[in-house]
């Protein structure tokens, strides 16, 4: 880095849902913050970058940073579905007025957040699952292969299973229960419905039953506790696996995470630690790192 000058720092999180960006100085001073609409490669490299470039025009914006600054500013960018073949070619190819650009995925930018840079592992439990880390300049990862065949202990999981009970027990191979019968009554009662909703369901749509799920379970539900307790025991699996595997330190992240941190088994409950920072903060940590490079 060239001396004299100051250098600023922007970090974009671009998750499934939205994107947040924001600008620092050299001292972690913020200067400005923006924010847009989903960012992730499934939407198209196109509207991914148009979605990120909002956010961070928003916050270069607040922060008044003009043409010389923004010239001596590094991003640092974690972007859902970077893994996506030819991905991440695509977005280094794209013209930009920064000092450089890293990217990573988004789930690595909330690791580096979550532990300040340092070696470190995170179960993400939200509409999906996946456990991620970094230990010795490796990369971990352990599940996260998309729904329906793997995000054991997701959102999407939840809702899933919650359907499948409802039918067993619509049909009188199991017990109905105040859960099983509410899952029902969202399809009229009818499994054609439930048969019909499944043709065009994403795991969002399976995920919008998880609060559900959680409500009955915590009424003690046997249907929805069987639910839970199988789900939280895949949370437990991915989080011992990263320790098995060398990670330091785990922080449990996600919508999930809250309610189900209860579920969990008291040796893994113990074992966790809170997140120090968020998925942006992460992401100007990679800026950083990237300048002392440079």
């Amino acid at each position: 880095m060239t001396a004299g000058a100051e250098h600023y720092f922007l970090g974009v999180d671009g998750g499934g849902t939205g994107c947040r960006a924001r600008v620092e100085d050299g001292s972690g001073a913020v200067l400005g913050q923006g924010l847009s609409g989903p960012a992730t490669t499934r939407l198209g490299i196109e509207e991914a970058w148009a979605s990120i470039s909002r956010a961070f025009n928003a916050a270069l914006d607040e922060a008044g940073l003009g043409p010389d600054e923004v010239a001596r500013t590094h991003v640092g960018i974690g972007l859902a579905g970077i893994g996506r073949k030819g991905a991440l070619e695509a977005l280094q190819a794209i013209p930009h007025p920064f000092a450089g650009i890293d990217f990573t995925s988004d789930g690595m930018g909330a690791c580096l957040g979550a532990h300040s840079g340092r070696d470190g592992a995170i179960v993400i439990a939200g509409t999906g699952s996946i456990g991620l880390g970094f230990v010795e300049g490796r990369s971990l990862r352990v599940g996260g292969y998309g729904f329906p065949i793997s995000d054991e202990g997701s959102g999407a999981d939840l809702g899933l299973k919650a359907i499948r009970l409802a039918l067993r027990a619509n049909d009188g191979r199991l017990e109905k229960t105040a859960l099983l019968t509410e899952v029902m009554q969202r399809f009229q009662n009818d499994p054609m419905e439930a048969v019909a909703w499944m043709d065009r369901a994403t795991a969002t749509d399976y995920a919008a039953l998880a609060p559900m799920v959680m409500r009955h379970a915590d009424q003690g539900d046997s249907a929805g506790r069987r639910i839970v307790q199988s789900a939280a025991e895949q949370i437990d699996t991915l989080v011992r696996t990263l320790f098995d595997l060398g990670a330091p330190r785990v922080t449990l992240l996600g919508g999930l995470s809250t309610p189900l941190e209860p579920w969990l088994a008291p040796d893994v409950r113990r074992r966790l630690k809170p997140a120090d920072g968020d998925a942006v903060s992460g992401a100007i940590i990679l800026a950083r790192k990237a300048a002392q490079v440079h």
